[in-house]
């Protein structure tokens, strides 16, 4: 590394990292997984469309910190998947890297080994690998767009992704999202304003030119044309919810007026359950009353669901050691039986409600 009294001052190190299109050699997609992205991704781009009637179910960990918990969970997911999927659209939450309001650990791409060692090739191999696995057991992955190189690297295995409440005022990730494969969604900022996300959608559905990476890991100008399927995230704001009647309405107008669709995703977490993981199901339960009372323009929910319900502490007092299986390191969890009770319990609630929402 080059250093001297102008350049590269207060960095200690740098480590070249794996190229995007080695990675990908090494770990292929297989012509399976392909196909378990490309549908997902239809689907769910007919679903914001309103060709298909079913609601969309992004559900999963908080974050992934082991990936051994994480099939498991996957396994059981997929079994839901295909239960409900007359009704519900199913998607596992996959969050890879995660947004710190100030220091903490940053996610499994960052630091596998939870350890600050941070050996981010390692982080990205095993994310790719488990992202290979889920597609190959036909479930479909979501994650959370944060790093700006990253999706470089695996985004080819992703059906749908967001762009979160602390980024989505980010110019560098609004140009990012109008380049990316899959639907993307919009939190509404951590105050609770939502015009930051209906400004993304606009920003995102149009072309850009910006500084990235290329699959060979080159500096290259990437010109994008645009994403037409970006859309709204309801998540709440200064830990006031935003997930009711009202708010919903006010934000349908808010795109209505600005001319973009009005599909909308609630997330039942953050503030919307101010943080409390088992107020989770009573907002579920109130999007689905709102569903049944004639609301159209909710597409879909977000759960933060793993294997065990609640959160531990990491990295202190806990030590790697002492971890508890199947259980989050950052926000708490719904248990994996409420998650299966719950939306088997929309299923029946919606199943013969949904069909009627496509205008025909």
């Amino acid at each position: 590394m080059v250093t001297s009294e102008l350049y590269n001052t207060n960095v200690l190190s740098e480590t070249i990292l794996i190229t995007p299109e080695a990675l990908q050699k090494e770990l292929p997609n297989s012509d399976k997984g392909k196909e378990t992205i490309k549908e997902a991704r239809s689907t769910i781009e007919a679903i914001l469309d309103g060709r298909d009637h079913r609601l969309l179910v992004i559900c999963g960990p908080c974050s992934i910190h082991d990936t051994k918990a994480a099939k498991e969970y996957a396994q059981k997911l997929k079994k839901l998947h295909d239960a409900v999927s007359d009704t519900l659209y199913v998607v596992m939450r996959v969050y890879f890297e995660k947004p710190r309001t100030s220091i903490g650990w940053k996610g499994f791409i960052n630091d596998p080994a939870l350890d600050d060692t941070c050996n981010v090739e390692s982080g990205l191999r095993q994310a790719r690998e488990l992202l290979v696995y889920l597609a190959d057991i036909g479930l479909p992955a979501a994650t959370e767009a944060l790093d700006p190189i990253s999706p470089q690297y695996l985004s080819d295995l992703f059906a749908w992704a967001a762009i979160g409440a602390r980024t989505t005022e980010s110019q560098t990730h609004r140009e990012m999202a109008s380049g990316l494969s899959m639907p993307v969604g919009f939190k509404n900022g951590t105050t609770g304003d939502l015009g930051v996300a209906v400004n993304a959608m606009k920003s995102a559905l149009s072309s850009h030119k910006f500084i990235g990476i290329n699959e060979a890991g080159q500096a290259a100008i990437m010109h994008t044309k645009g994403n037409k399927y970006g859309h709204v995230i309801l998540r709440g704001g200064n830990k006031q919810p935003n997930y009711d009647s009202v708010n919903v309405h006010l934000c349908q107008q808010a795109l209505e007026k600005a001319k973009l669709p009005t599909g909308i995703v609630v997330d039942c977490s953050h503030a919307n359950s101010y943080k409390r993981h088992e107020l989770q199901s009573l907002v579920a339960e109130n999007i689905v009353g709102q569903i049944i009372n004639g609301n159209k323009s909710i597409i879909g929910i977000m759960l933060e669901s793993h294997l065990n319900e609640g959160k531990q502490s990491f990295p202190k007092p806990a030590a790697i050691g002492d971890l508890k299986y199947g259980v989050s390191v950052t926000d708490a969890c719904i248990s994996w039986g409420t998650t299966d009770l719950l939306l088997k319990d929309m299923q029946e609630k919606l199943k013969e409600i949904l069909p009627q929402r496509i205008d025909k």
